[in-house]
């Protein structure tokens, strides 16, 4: 239900909520918040709250001027995992500068952008995601180790899967929230799950994906088991990916003057995000951890196409009725609003060009090897540059480069990553 800031505040009243949590993610996709008394709620619509930049990843480049939490009255949400006497909802926001302007770095307004933009171009798109996490035991000290929850694989059933109550208290929790799980199973590798959404608008599906990780770690903690999302937890084991697909629709003008030709957009917004996946590899795959999945297993390496399951970068059938385009790289570590952004940006390039759809299973091109080379393909990137800022691209090239210079320089690189990724993603 979407409801308007008088009809919150109502709601505020007549449902003892106690506290507002005040949502948003740095540019790295961690979730971040403020929670202020319910009684505040009123004057935060009109002036927003302030929060301290420069503590935040990627918010330096506010260059020292205050920034401001707006909350959207219309993703309003109850958390149900918190107490019932004294209830918490919860608001996303955007992010501005004191004088009403958007901040630079709010990639909940990019995408918001990048929709106008295919509007404006005609267009309208709709996305779906399928996301990954694998489930640990904690030792004594309520710390989590590396030992799987179980060692059920792809749709295994109870005993076996040991985390179906867990997935089904997340879709349960999902739905108190408003959100419709499609479906969920035990996927492939130990201890690890997958739970499916159905399609919406991009800043709904990023908003989903975004609650769903909140959910799949508050459910976790209640069962007394650790939840990750890193991209590959276990060595020998699969990695945890995020398959986005979306569906894109031209209006009824476009229609009119290209009949049946409507058909071969597809086509070309696949050609387009086939073309420009190298330059935003770095926002689908944000970590030295996420290219320990690729490649291995049936995570993808090479940029290729194809309507079979496999490692394949898109999945699609542009011969059937079937329009979806499943992108296969990116993992659940993302922050989903850049990447969904750029996508859209990929797919009209493509579209308002006519790319070709190469031939399936065919190309040499590949993804980046590590983050290294992901940080050099987004810096060489003239059409990264047309739709990112100039500030905020530098300073994700440079955060990324920290990193690795941190990993290259690390003596146990399995440790690093460990300490860097496992109980914080």
């Amino acid at each position: 239900m979407v409801y308007s800031e008088n009809e919150i505040l109502q709601y505020i009243e007549e449902n003892d909520v106690k506290f507002v949590k005040l949502t948003f993610c740095d540019l790295h996709g961690r979730l971040k918040n403020i929670s202020i008394l319910s009684s505040e709620l009123a004057v935060t619509f009109e002036r927003g709250v302030r929060i301290a930049a420069k503590k935040i990843s990627g918010f330096e480049a506010a260059n020292g001027r205050d920034l401001y939490l707006f909350p959207d009255a219309q993703t309003m949400t109850l958390l149900p995992w918190r107490p019932q006497q004294g209830r918490v909802i919860r608001m996303f926001c955007y992010i501005r500068y004191k004088d009403g302007t958007h901040f630079e770095g709010d990639s909940r307004y990019f995408l918001k952008k990048a929709m106008k933009a295919a509007v404006a171009a005609g267009y309208c798109f709709r996305f779906g995601t399928s996301c990954e996490f694998t489930l640990f035991h904690l030792n004594d000290n309520g710390l989590p180790t590396k030992n799987p929850h179980d060692y059920a694989g792809y749709c295994d059933t109870a005993p076996d899967d040991k985390g179906e109550n867990i997935r089904r208290d997340v879709c349960l929790t999902l739905e108190q929230m408003g959100i419709q799980p499609v479906s969920s199973r035990h996927e492939s590798g130990c201890g690890q799950h997958e739970i499916d959404f159905n399609s919406s608008s991009a800043l709904k599906a990023a908003d989903t994906f975004l609650s769903f990780k909140s959910a799949v770690k508050s459910v976790a903690e209640t069962h007394g088991v650790h939840a990750s999302f890193m991209p590959k937890p276990l060595c020998s084991d699969c990695g945890n990916g995020m398959h986005i697909s979306f569906t894109v629709f031209p209006d009824s003008d476009f229609l009119e003057e290209h009949g049946s030709e409507c058909g071969d957009i597809v086509k070309s917004a696949a050609a387009g995000i086939m073309e420009h996946i190298r330059d935003f590899t770095l926002l689908t795959n944000s970590t030295i951890n996420s290219y320990a999945r690729l490649g291995e297993f049936t995570a993808p390496r090479d940029i290729i196409w194809s309507d079979e399951e496999g490692s394949q970068l898109i999945r699609m059938s542009p011969e059937s009725d079937d329009t979806s385009v499943e992108l296969r790289a990116a993992d659940c570590v993302c922050n989903p609003y850049l990447v969904l952004g750029m996508m859209i940006y990929s797919a009209l390039d493509g579209m308002t060009s006519g790319a070709a759809l190469p031939d399936k299973n065919s190309g040499t091109a590949r993804l980046p090897e590590n983050l290294e080379k992901a940080a050099e393909a987004a810096e060489a990137s003239g059409f990264l540059k047309k739709y990112i800022p100039a500030n905020i691209l530098e300073v994700l090239i440079l955060h990324s480069r920290e990193e690795w210079r941190e990993y290259s320089s690390a003596y146990d690189k399995e440790a690093f990553e460990d300490k860097k990724y496992f109980s914080s993603l």
